[in-house]
């Protein structure tokens, strides 16, 4: 396996933990950091010093480096897996432009692996443009892999493949244990990733369908007890990407349409919910706006594939604007949060913000709203 070289594109949560994996199996991997000219060797003892992507770049050790061109022409397997910030109709521009990026340089006998989600039939649009950039043919001179990792990093259960080529050492090296990863047809991969996706919303979406009509004090207290208040807008988002790459597939209505467009608008309308919960805590405390600061707590991976969740705080951050001019956002463990003379709302968005915040704010004048499926109104402490 050493001479096996492998070349992940994207600097990623998710590229990271791949990487890290085939490494300890005696892979020779580069990391293309997007935004530097030059792609990284990772070895086993950088993998196992520094667990994901952020302890990597905060301590910035000095490590061995190779042009990018030069490394992905030598690489025998090529791994996409950028991280994407875009949304709506820019948001296919973007990943078809790093791809391009990342392809330029591969070379004949290489294979392309594809790590980002797509919808029905979206490998083809990748292998139209991998032709269309190298001037090589699919199945021919280079081999394409679609490997769809979800979030936080979970490996498939099965590698699709077009027109199910086997590779042994893929397989070696995506596989856990000794369990050797499966190859597909690449439609059924895309299939078994969709099904993954819809299923997921589709619980999500009842959940919070159900729970907006809790507006009791006994149907809430018993909801909670079941667990409902432990589902957070972090948990909920989860995958929206692929859920709205999904929905690019089809034109015109129609039953999976349909599915995509209820769980999307579902969390829309939640986002209004959560807003309208805040604007509805100052009303029932007779805070005044102007003397009201809005936090909102949501510790985000910043280098994950997917950028819904930050793009949703902005989102939120702006929405919140339009009602109280003091709105400050906390995405990182290690930032304090700073409590003044000003009442502050505190919206938690995870587990890990919910428990963080109720061990810091104790003293302070707080309220804390969950963003959970009930938007729970808690610990309130105003002197």
């Amino acid at each position: 396996m050493a001479s096996t070289k492998v070349v992940i594109f994207g600097l990623s949560t998710e590229g990271y933990a791949l990487a890290s994996q085939m490494v300890m199996k005696g892979a020779t991997v580069y990391i293309v950091d997007e935004s530097t000219p030059s792609a990284i060797l990772l070895n086993s003892e950088v993998a196992k010093t520094y667990p994901n992507v952020s302890a990597l770049k905060e301590d910035e050790p000095l490590l061995a480096m190779e042009p990018i061109d030069v490394a992905i022409s030598k690489a025998k397997y090529l791994f996409f897996t950028p991280r994407i910030r875009k949304t709506g109709q820019d948001l296919k521009t973007e990943i078809f432009q790093k791809f391009k990026d990342a392809i330029s340089p591969m070379r004949k006998n290489s294979s392309i692996v594809v790590c980002l989600p797509t919808g029905f039939d979206g490998n083809n649009d990748y292998i139209s443009y991998l032709e269309h950039v190298t001037g090589f043919r699919v199945g021919k001179h280079i081999s394409y892999f679609y490997y769809p990792l979800e979030e936080p990093y979970d490996p498939p259960k099965t590698i699709g493949s077009f027109r199910t080529k086997t590779d042994d050492v893929l397989a070696d090296l995506l596989s856990v244990g000794t369990a050797k990863k499966k190859f597909v047809a690449l439609s059924s991969s895309e299939y078994f990733h969709i099904i993954t996706v819809l299923s997921r919303f589709s619980a999500i979406s009842s959940v919070l369908e159900v729970c907006k009509y809790a507006k009791k004090e006994i149907p809430k207290q018993d909801l909670v007890s079941n667990g409902f208040q432990n589902i957070f807008i972090d948990e909920m988002l989860g995958g929206l990407f692929d859920l709205r790459s999904l929905g690019t597939s089809f034109e015109g209505p129609n039953t999976l349409m349909y599915l995509i467009n209820t769980s999307t608008k579902g969390i829309d309308t939640y986002v209004k919910r959560l807003i309208d919960t805040t604007r509805l805590t100052l009303k029932n405390n007779n805070l005044k706006a102007s003397k009201t600061k809005v936090a909102i707590s949501w510790t985000l991976d910043p280098h994950s594939i997917r950028g819904d969740k930050i793009v949703m705080l902005e989102t939120l951050k702006t929405k919140l604007c339009d009602y109280i001019g003091d709105v400050d956002t906390y995405v990182d463990q290690g930032s304090h949060m700073l409590f003044d003379d000003k009442v502050t709302i505190v919206i938690v968005c995870s587990k890990f913000d919910a428990d963080l915040v109720e061990k810091n704010s104790s003293d302070s004048n707080v309220i804390v709203i969950k963003a959970n499926p009930l938007c729970e109104v808690l610990n309130i402490s105003i002197n």
